[in-house]
């Protein structure tokens, strides 16, 4: 006996094209986002290579406190003049724009999600599904949604980034803010704390290590996610590894690789400092 298939592909066709009646709303996201894109990379621009290392170095210095951060600028100074020496220096800005764009929205997003997550069981138990579906999907399947809603270009990029890369913002912090001691909570409720003063003055400073490497894996993943946001449009490094596989160049594909990763290197190890850093 044949069982007849459930029409689920027809089903998410038919929403996809319903939600695509709703392009005002689709289209002000669109502008909102673009906004912020113009935003960050109008800085870039507007900084010279040689200013932009000097920030780099001096945010690095600041931040990092031990003795190993004179590797880590060593390696920085060279990595960002290797990129500058390449001509990858235009993409490697616009590549970061994406990665902090959707960075900030994931932090925006992901924090208060993480926080009421922490706060309340039942949104606990719907959310966490949604993180698994989000986690576990493969990337290139976002692509579909965020061309049909917004275009192609740097916007789909960083739509799909943010869902891809949203999860361990939001699981770590609800970790962080699980974690804090009850004793401590117990202490804040004798002084008469408010809700408000137990999550800003507490909870967030305790859970402030659990939230940063959160924030710190989100920021990879969206890093991981420029290869794919290119083949929709998004500009960068992941742009110029799309075009070599495409024209069959090991050599282009490797050397604009190479500038991916000293990126990676560079965020990874700036936000671990900030994560460690002491006032």
């Amino acid at each position: 006996m044949q069982i007849e298939k459930i029409p689920l592909a027809d089903w998410i066709n038919s929403l996809v094209d319903r939600l695509s009646h709703f392009a005002g709303f689709f289209n002000s996201i669109t502008n909102f986002f673009q906004t912020i894109i113009n935003a960050f990379q109008a800085v870039f621009d507007v900084l010279p290579e040689w200013l932009f290392i000097i920030l780099i170095l001096g945010l690095t210095y600041w931040a990092k406190r031990d003795s190993k951060k004179w590797g880590l600028l060593i390696f920085e100074l060279f990595g960002l003049l290797l990129i500058w020496n390449l001509d990858y220096w235009r993409d490697m800005t616009q590549t970061l724009t994406l990665v902090l764009t959707s960075g900030l929205i994931t932090v925006v997003l992901g924090v208060p999600l993480g926080i009421l997550m922490a706060k309340s069981r039942i949104t606990d138990q719907i959310v966490k599904p949604i993180l698994d579906l989000m986690q576990t999907m493969p990337a290139f399947v976002y692509l579909i949604p965020a061309v049909a809603f917004f275009g192609i270009g740097m916007v789909p990029g960083v739509l799909a980034s943010v869902i891809f890369a949203m999860p361990p913002t939001v699981r770590m912090t609800n970790l962080g803010i699980r974690q804090v001691p009850a004793d401590l909570i117990e202490a804040a409720d004798a002084y008469g704390a408010t809700s408000w003063q137990k999550l800003l003055k507490v909870q967030l400073p305790l859970a402030k290590s659990t939230l940063m490497a959160g924030i710190n894996q989100s920021l990879m993943l969206s890093l991981s996610m420029v290869v794919i946001a290119s083949m929709i449009g998004a500009l960068g490094l992941g742009t110029q590894v799309y075009f070599a596989v495409g024209r069959n160049d090991a050599g282009a594909g490797f050397t604009a690789g190479i500038a991916v990763v000293i990126l990676a290197i560079i965020l990874d190890r700036i936000t671990q400092a900030f994560n460690s850093k002491r006032h």
